[in-house]
């Protein structure tokens, strides 16, 4: 007994300081990092809950702009993988100013608000906004949709459709 109490202490022992990494001071490295997580992304439908999509090969400059490339419907490979666009929309125009985006349409909506289409709407549009005012953050974005006859929807939060 005494001779693996030993051998159990020595393996502890080994293990804790035989990693051989020192500790250090603080290190400079330069800006933060950028990339993939800082700019717009599409949100798309699956089986297991809504998928953020880079958009790598455009600049985006409008809301307006961002809800057309979100109707095109994820490219070829993300549809291999199970990724689908459930937002339809008719006519709408697109506004932000801050934390608030509005989207008006010109016909009734026809998802009920709380569905994957909606989350990837409203998830789609507060990326954007906080990716074309740097002020804003994505989390504090709120979403309505304002429909010509009828209650608006929301305001909605991307959060609220995110599974976590």
């Amino acid at each position: 007994m005494r001779v693996r109490a030993g051998v159990l202490v020595s393996v502890l022992g080994i293990a804790l300081v035989g990693c051989g990494v020192q500790p250090t001071g603080v290190i400079g490295a330069g800006e933060p990092a950028t990339g993939l997580t800082r700019g717009i992304r599409l949100y798309y439908a699956s089986d297991s809950g809504l998928r953020g999509v880079p958009v790598l090969d455009r600049k985006v400059e409008s809301l307006n702009s961002v809800v057309k490339l979100l109707a095109g419907g994820p490219p070829p490979a993300e549809q291999r993988d199970g990724l689908t666009n459930l937002v339809q929309l008719g006519g709408y125009t697109v506004t932000g100013q801050g934390a608030r985006v509005t989207v008006h349409l010109e016909d009734p909506y026809a998802a009920t608000g709380r569905d994957q289409g909606t989350g990837q709407l409203v998830c789609t549009l507060a990326r954007a906004q906080s990716v074309l005012d740097p002020e804003v953050r994505t989390d504090d974005v709120e979403v309505t949709l304002r429909q010509p006859v009828g209650p608006s929807l929301g305001p909605y939060r991307c959060a609220e459709f995110l599974d976590g």
